[in-house]
């Protein structure tokens, strides 16, 4: 049986049936949406791994439902009627609307890109993004983007507040490569990162995720949801401006919890 179709384990240790075309059918959609122009029938049997005469026949029925839509004849592309799941995506993410207005004040006040984050479906998640004024800024981190926890500030901040139980089973459940010659991928780093972001109230980190960007990263207890709040900055400006950055989203961080009170 192949990736896309082998059977879910119970907690008892038996097989949890599924309906494996269905299976089969979302891993086919994942496997377009990450291709940057789409993909042959050839190219989706092989990356899926299902044999290509259940390859055209699930084809056939999502570009019929619409989710899909074949071009020039060869390659397939997401349909339009996805654009209605990501839409509801979008909608069914967000924090509600007090969030939003928060992290589009701190990105107008540092004129830095600015985030929020927090956990959703047991995934550290970004959940807005406003992007900064500045002429040279950072990188725009989509929402909806997870991953990478150990070496971005939020989610060393997220992690450092989780209840330990938890925090061992995100970071055990997680690959933690090494994105940069900064990142630290061992638990023991990790942890000592933590302790220190506990002990400070905040986290950062210099290089970690990408080279040349450094984050600042403050909690928000926000409607009884752990929320980070966060910049991402060039390295350049970030060593110039750090402490002024940081007052900045520590009074962001209060306005917004206070925000979420009223």
């Amino acid at each position: 049986m192949d990736a896309s179709s082998s059977a879910v384990a119970k907690a008892d240790g038996e097989a949890r049936p599924r309906v494996q075309s269905a299976a089969r059918a979302i891993a086919i959609l994942l496997a377009v949406a990450a291709s940057d122009n789409g993909l042959t029938t050839k190219e989706i049997s092989e990356q899926v791994g299902i044999g290509r005469q259940a390859t055209y026949h699930l084809l056939h029925t999502l570009v019929e439902a619409g989710v899909l839509t074949r071009a020039d004849g060869r390659r397939y592309l997401l349909g339009l009627r996805v654009g209605a799941l990501a839409e509801g995506f979008t909608r069914q993410l967000s924090p509600g609307e007090r969030l939003s207005p928060i992290v589009r004040e701190l990105a107008q006040s540092t004129g830095e890109t600015a985030y929020a984050t927090s956990w959703w479906s047991d995934e550290i998640t970004t959940l807005v993004v406003v992007q900064g004024t500045n002429p040279v800024r950072a990188a725009e981190v989509p929402q909806g983007s997870m991953g990478n926890a150990h070496a971005r500030a939020s989610g060393k901040l997220l992690l450092a507040y989780a209840d330990p139980v938890v925090r061992r089973r995100y970071l055990d459940a997680h690959d933690r490569p090494a994105l940069t010659a900064h990142t630290k991928t061992e638990l023991v780093d990790l942890e000592a990162d933590f302790e220190r972001i506990l002990e400070l109230g905040y986290a950062e980190d210099m290089e970690e995720y990408a080279a040349g960007l450094c984050c600042l990263s403050v909690p928000i207890d926000f409607l009884g949801s752990p929320v980070a709040l966060s910049i991402a900055v060039p390295r350049g400006r970030f060593e110039e401006r750090r402490d002024r950055y940081l007052a900045e989203l520590l009074d962001a961080a209060r306005s917004g919890a206070r925000t979420a009170e009223d």
